[in-house]
């Protein structure tokens, strides 16, 4: 009757319709999973820094978005706040096992831009981030650099000078927890403050927000 009718009968057929099934499933639930990922996180964003205009767009399917939230508050010494987000391609689930092992989660890069330059170069990173592609630190060999406990995980700071030192040991004493925090970079050449994060849903604001309220204390004061 049909011309391919011992195809439609056979098992391996079946197997195939079965597997198109589950991958085309796992796509509409992977997309729906990165975009709740890339809500809350970027939500909690907006609590923190309170922007007074914002601007959103999608940089890579269903992996990437990034915001721009500019402030202008009189007095603030904070102008801007960049973010991007990549996400594992949980919709795309021949791949994701691969980028699970390789990118291991997905990952907050957050840039705050400041009207007065910091008064010191520090670092705080993780040590198992400090190396892996993307996270070096340039002119590290030119910094002190110091291993501490925080947390349950092994963090390295690095300084210019005792002052940097204390105020990144200080901030770690008041905040005994890292959560997801994985990378702060306090860059005074370019006027920007570097922060990573692992954007696991509810923990954004709660581990970003002492940091935003710590940062214009790094800044050297105007001159008046």
């Amino acid at each position: 009757m049909f011309a391919n009718e011992q195809i439609v009968t056979q098992p391996v057929f079946f197997l195939f319709v079965a597997f198109s099934f589950l991958l085309t499933a796992g796509y509409f639930w992977g997309r729906r999973r990165n975009r709740n990922i890339f809500l809350a996180a970027f939500n909690d964003l907006l609590q923190v820094v309170q922007p007074d205009d914002q601007t959103f767009r999608n940089i890579g399917g269903a992996i990437g978005y990034h915001a721009n939230l500019t402030i202008k508050k009189k007095g603030f010494p904070l102008s801007r706040v960049d973010a991007t987000i990549t996400l594992l391609p949980r919709h795309a689930w021949l791949y994701y096992p691969i980028s699970r092992l390789t990118r291991k989660f997905d990952r907050l890069f957050i840039t705050v831009y400041t009207k007065q330059p910091p008064r010191e170069e520090g670092h705080l990173i993780e040590m198992r981030y400090n190396g892996f592609r993307g996270s070096k630190i340039e002119h590290a060999d030119r910094l002190n650099r110091e291993d501490v406990q925080w947390g349950k995980l092994r963090f390295q700071i690095y300084y210019e000078g005792m002052a940097m030192r204390d105020t990144l040991v200080k901030f770690i004493d008041r905040n005994p927890d890292p959560g997801v925090l994985r990378h702060i970079a306090v860059v005074p050449g370019e006027k920007k403050i570097f922060i990573f994060m692992i954007p696991r849903r509810g923990d954004v604001a709660r581990y970003l927000t002492p940091v935003y309220r710590w940062l214009p204390s790094l800044l050297q004061q105007k001159k008046q």
